[in-house]
């Protein structure tokens, strides 16, 4: 009995890791973290996407993020929607690899899959 309850423990605590809530107020949610110190690698067209907000977290200067997202690279792109749906991180040269496309057809399978 003990083993098991330690066995949901744990599960509970790993989706809580993996089901990060929105830092946003709209539904569909862009977050784009990176650093002060690769700003030179700004992902310049996540401000282009549509039908979602979009946030910009500094995590150079707000940790506190860093930790609750589990960001281990920059830039790293999350979208949301209410919760987190998908995750795109850079290369190993700090430079993101995905395309604005990429990001835009997961907010518009959110949108689709509203209705």
């Amino acid at each position: 009995m003990k083993k098991l309850l330690l066995l949901l423990g744990l599960i509970s605590i790993s989706s809580l890791t993996f089901a990060q809530k929105s830092p946003c107020k709209s539904d569909i949610c862009v977050v784009q973290f990176n650093a002060g110190w690769n700003s030179s690698n700004d992902v310049e067209w996540v401000n282009d996407l549509g039908d979602c907000g979009v946030k910009y977290i500094d995590i150079a200067t707000d940790t506190d993020s860093q930790d609750l997202y589990e960001i281990v690279v920059v830039p790293t792109i999350i979208v949301f929607n209410g919760k987190e749906v998908k995750r795109f991180q850079a290369d190993i040269s700090f430079a993101m690899k995905a395309t604005k496309k990429d990001v835009q057809e997961v907010i518009d399978e959110i949108l689709m899959d509203q209705f």
